[in-house]
């Protein structure tokens, strides 16, 4: 996946601690330890068990680049320019030829450093990121969206069914946020009318975004939301329900990332 991109994030801020982005790559780690053979193939073309943790991997040393020497970062922007789409990628095949063991230390100490370095700096302190300026509330969430994403590869390559978690709510924010990004990125007008999402939370709670009125409007689980908008599953293996055609339109395009 390349790094995620979000469109309108400012209803995320304030949204998310620290603790849970740890918690959800202490639960990704759980898993992948537990696995000797990295060599597995993930639904993501090409890439391995081993590719998805070291995209992971390289994408943190770049949050901790931007989030600690914001003049550094340049030197990142211009190596993904340099590879284009290949960028992930190559980034992904390099550090998966590393020995399993190193990869996983670089990947945990990686961790550790992204959660050190968005709790040192104020939740609305900026810093660069691709093709755009983020601060730490922002970012949180971001990174939390795709260590959920990639971990999913790695569940689903495993077999391992995943118990949802209250987590879920930030991806599906990222989701409900990333609406005008969908729709740019299929090189479609914008909706003009505003939407409804209800989705139903891991433990039966209602997480609702939009006027209640809106008549356009988006249900179901969030776990299905989440899936669909991060580009794990289709349409067709939710069960997501819309009212109104620009939200029938909008799951078809559904994504939270460029």
């Amino acid at each position: 996946m390349p790094q995620a991109r979000s469109a309108n994030l400012s209803a995320l801020e304030g949204g998310l601690a620290v603790p849970d982005l740890v918690a959800e790559g202490d639960e990704l780690d759980a898993l992948v330890a537990a696995h000797p053979d990295w060599t597995r193939p993930t639904p993501a073309a090409g890439w391995t068990i081993a590719h998805q943790i070291a995209h992971l991997a390289a994408a943190d040393a770049n949050v901790v680049i931007a989030v600690r020497t914001p003049e550094a970062f340049d030197t990142v922007l211009k190596q993904a320019e340099a590879a284009g789409a290949r960028y992930a990628d190559l980034d992904a095949a390099a550090g998966a030829a590393e020995p399993r063991s190193a990869l996983l230390a670089r990947w945990r100490a990686g961790r550790t450093e992204v959660a050190a370095a968005l709790r040192d700096v104020p939740r609305d302190h900026g810093f660069p990121w691709y093709g755009s300026q983020l601060t730490a509330a922002l970012m949180t969430p971001l990174r939390l969206m795709e260590t959920w994403a990639h971990g999913q590869d790695v569940f689903d390559s495993l077999g391992v069914s995943r118990r949802p978690t209250d987590r879920l709510r930030q991806v599906a924010a990222l989701g409900v946020t990333g609406r005008e990004l969908s729709f740019h990125a299929a090189q479609l007008p914008g909706p003009a009318e505003p939407f409804r999402i209800e989705l139903t939370g891991p433990g039966g709670q209602t997480w609702a975004w939009g006027p209640e009125n809106a008549a356009q409007r988006v249900e179901g689980t969030a776990l299905d939301f989440c899936l669909r908008v991060t580009r794990r599953r289709s349409r067709a293996e939710t069960g997501l329900r819309t009212v109104g055609e620009d939200a029938d339109k909008w799951l078809d395009i559904a994504r939270v990332f460029l």
